[in-house]
C-alpha cells in the first residue's frame, strides 16, 4: 500500500519536474538495472565506470539521489570525495622544478649539523660538493637542526680535547697470605687510558710518592694536570715536586672518589682481573704480577672507550694462522697471528 502510495505521488508530481531532471532520474534507472543484469550471484559489482557515471549524475542534477537502489547515498557521496581527492592530487603533481632531496642525504645532513656544531650552511655544502652530492645551499640550510642558542661544544668534546694534558694517581692496598697490608700506586693518562706507572711499597711515604712521579713522568712527558685525593700522604713534599715539575695538582672533593673516575675504574679492573684471582705472597711477589698486568693492560687489553683498542694501538691482523699465548699462568690470554 506504501509503494503505491507513493507511485501515485510521483506521478502527480511529475508534471512540475524540468525534462533534464526526468531523463538523468530515467538515465540513472536504466543503468542500474544493466548493473544488475551483469551480477551473475551475490551482490552486484560496480566497475569504475559506473561509478564515474553516477558520480557525474550526481553532480549535475543531486536529486538522483531519490531513485538509487543499489547504492546507498552516503557511498555515493564517498565516491564523489575519492574522486575530488584524485583530481586535486593530479591538479598538484610536480611539474619539474628543483628535485626531491633524498632520504639518507637529508639524514647526512642533519647528521653534519649535530655532529659539528660549529659549522653553518656554507660548510655542509661544501663538504657534501667534496662528496659528490649536487645540492643547492638552500637546501642544506633547510635541512639542518635549528639550534635555539649560538653554537657550543659540548663537556664531551670539551673533556676530549683536554685529556692528553691530564693523568689522575691513586693508591689501593692488597692483603698478602699472612695478611699483612701491601700499597700499590698507579698513575694513569686520560686520553688513552694508558697505565702510565705501578709499583708496590710496604710503607708508603710522601718521599716515596714524589720519587715515583719523578719517575713515571720524564720531564717532556709530564701532564699539564694531575688528578688526586685528599689523602695525607700527598704532603709538602709531592706538592713542591709537582711544581718543580710544571704540573698542576688537582686535589678531589672530600669523599668524593668519583671525582677521580679513570684511576678508580682502573684499580677496580685491576682487582676485578688480576688480584682476585691471585693470593699474593709478598712484594715481590705483587709487583711482579701488577707489571705483568700492566704490560697486558697497555698492550693487549681492548676498551670499549677506545673503540675496542688497546692504549698502546694493535695493528689489525688479516693473516696468518691464530696462536694464543698465556698470560698470567693462564688467567687471561693474547691471540695473535704468526
Amino acid at each position: 500500500m506504501i509503494g503505491l502510495l507513493c507511485f501515485v505521488l510521483a506521478v502527480l508530481v511529475s508534471p512540475f519536474k524540468s525534462k533534464l531532471r526526468l531523463e538523468a532520474e530515467n538515465a540513472v534507472l536504466r543503468h542500474q538495472l544493466i548493473v544488475l543484469r551483469r551480477r551473475l550471484h551475490g551482490r552486484a559489482r560496480l566497475t569504475n565506470h559506473d561509478r564515474w557515471f553516477l558520480v557525474q549524475l550526481y553532480r549535475w542534477f543531486p536529486s538522483i539521489l531519490q531513485v538509487l537502489t543499489i547504492i546507498r547515498p552516503e557511498t555515493l557521496m564517498r565516491w564523489q570525495r575519492a574522486g575530488f581527492h584524485c583530481y586535486w592530487r593530479w591538479k598538484s603533481r610536480p611539474q619539474g622544478g628543483r628535485p626531491p632531496i633524498d632520504t639518507e642525504l637529508r639524514a647526512l645532513i642533519r647528521r653534519m649539523s649535530v655532529e659539528n656544531p660549529l659549522w653553518g650552511a656554507p660548510r655542509i655544502h661544501g663538504e657534501l660538493l667534496k662528496l659528490g652530492f649536487e645540492v643547492a645551499q638552500s637546501s642544506v640550510a633547510k635541512y639542518m637542526v635549528k639550534r635555539r642558542g649560538p653554537p657550543s661544544q659540548g663537556w664531551r668534546i670539551f673533556l676530549r680535547n683536554h685529556a692528553p694534558e691530564i693523568s689522575a694517581m691513586d693508591l689501593f692496598v692488597v692483603p698478602t697470605i699472612g695478611f699483612d697490608l701491601l700499597y700499590a700506586f698507579v698513575v694513569v693518562r686520560l686520553d688513552r687510558r694508558k697505565l702510565v706507572w705501578i709499583n708496590v711499597t710496604a710503607t708508603p711515604t710522601a718521599e716515596w710518592i714524589a720519587r715515583q712521579i719523578t719517575e713515571a713522568f720524564p720531564w717532556d712527558e709530564a701532564p699539564r694536570y694531575l688528578i688526586r685525593d685528599r689523602d695525607r700522604i700527598y704532603g709538602s713534599v709531592v706538592t713542591r715536586q709537582l711544581r718543580a715539575m710544571g704540573i698542576r695538582d688537582k686535589p678531589t672533593a672530600p669523599a668524593s672518589p668519583w671525582q677521580n673516575g679513570f684511576a678508580e675504574r682502573l684499580i677496580g679492573s685491576i682487582r676485578r682481573e688480576c688480584l682476585e684471582h691471585v693470593i699474593v705472597l709478598g712484594e715481590v711477589h705483587l709487583r711482579r704480577i701488577l707489571r705483568e698486568y700492566a704490560r697486558y693492560y697497555n698492550d693487549i687489553r681492548t676498551h670499549r672507550s677506545l673503540n675496542k683498542d688497546a692504549p698502546i694501538a694493535r695493528q689489525i691482523q688479516r693473516t696468518g694462522s691464530i696462536k694464543s699465548h698465556a698470560i698470567l699462568g693462564g688467567l687471561h690470554h693474547h691471540y695473535a697471528r704468526a
